[in-house]
């Protein structure tokens, strides 16, 4: 089932976790798994609909995602983006193909209320409170999802030297889960 996002286009406001684990029927706040100089104390953490494809990859998948705002050189453009017309470039390794394919999703629409966001370039934000779910939905196909979406879907064998040459570029960007990258 893909997601409506069309009708939510306009509203970045909307909030999201995605997970594998279904039925969660409410979400308690849990210790940071990294460090983020603005959280202080335990959280539950929400994505926005805007970058929610960041997400919509099995939780230990590694990735490189990012795309361009008017500080994005021309250089960097043309390296990164080339010639694409998406807005929004996801980077997987190849051999999370298949788990990409098998895995289903539970695509949980959190209320705004509580949440602040704490990192708007990737759509983080954060509540210091428990969360009910306002609704749930299965994302039984990973890639069509991805696909639905105004972002390039890539695959590479390995993503060690695309994550370093990124965060040197001046794209918006986000690297995910990379200790599970395969070695360049």
């Amino acid at each position: 089932m893909l997601l409506n996002h069309q009708d939510s286009s306009k509203n970045y406001n909307r909030l999201f976790h995605i997970s594998e684990e279904p039925g969660i029927n409410i979400f308690e706040p849990r210790p940071l798994p990294s460090h983020f100089d603005n959280i202080n104390g335990d959280v539950v953490f929400a994505i926005s609909d805007r970058l929610l494809h960041n997400y919509l990859l099995p939780r230990d998948c590694p990735r490189v995602t990012y795309y361009a705002t008017e500080k994005t050189t021309d250089a960097d453009r043309d390296r990164f983006i080339g010639n694409s017309a998406a807005g929004n470039i996801v980077i997987v390794e190849s051999a999370w193909y298949r788990r990409i394919k098998e895995t289903v999703l539970y695509n949980y629409e959190f209320p705004q209320d509580n949440f602040m966001l704490v990192d708007e370039c990737a759509g983080y934000y954060v509540s210091y409170k428990p969360v009910i779910p306002l609704s749930v939905t299965p994302v039984n196909d990973i890639m069509a999802e991805l696909l639905s979406r105004n972002i390039e879907l890539r695959f590479t064998p390995s993503l060690i030297k695309l994550a370093d040459a990124v965060s040197k570029s001046s794209l918006n960007f986000s690297i995910i889960r990379m200790r599970n990258a395969l070695g360049g």
